[in-house]
């Protein structure tokens, strides 16, 4: 067997969300005099992540872009602070901060390297747009840029794999999956 093509994972692997949206959050919500534990705040948003898509893995809700979950997972959060009040437009622009995502230091030199003997790829719960922005935002060089629209199910089914090694015209056994986790 031979390996074709490496997919990776985006959230847990190649960016630091949780300083990322905690910074982005401070900035955003202190001016508004709210304030709280930044990283904790990035946490109990990122916390309501696997529930959100487990509903719709489970026939619950029906598929949607991870835009429209993280917006319903921001207004749970700031409901639980008590934070209601905050405007619509903070709302937005606070929820399109995961477009923007800062990578980790050895990021972008690692996909460099890797992509001399393979194609590479993100295998992303995000959606195309939402991997395009973090691509553009972090300079990547991607071979393709897929997201979970192409299979309309959320990671860890197995059909998300299969359809993203698909894009890539490979098959899911010349095709390496790359997580932190």
């Amino acid at each position: 067997m031979t390996i074709r093509a490496l997919i990776f994972d985006v959230f847990g692997t190649l960016v630091d969300w949780r300083s990322s949206i905690a910074q982005d959050a401070k900035t955003l919500l202190s001016p508004l005099g709210l304030n709280t534990d930044w990283g904790a705040f990035a946490d109990a948003w990122r916390a309501q992540y696997q529930p959100a898509m487990e509903k719709i893995r489970s026939g619950q809700r029906g598929f949607c872009k991870l835009d429209e979950l993280h917006r319903d997972n921001l207004d749970t959060v700031l409901t639980q602070l008590g934070w209601q009040h905050v405007d619509v437009s903070t709302r937005e622009t606070l929820n399109h901060c995961w477009h923007h995502l800062d990578q980790w230091a050895e990021v972008k030199q690692g996909l460099s390297l890797l992509r001399q003997s393979f194609m590479l790829a993100p295998c992303s719960n995000g959606h195309i747009e939402l991997m395009v922005h973090l691509a553009r935002h972090n300079h990547w060089h991607w071979d393709a840029i897929t997201g979970a629209e192409i299979a309309h199910v959320y990671k860890p089914q197995a059909l998300v794999y299969q359809a993203y090694a698909e894009a890539l015209g490979c098959t899911w056994q010349d095709t390496t999956m790359v997580a932190a986790d």
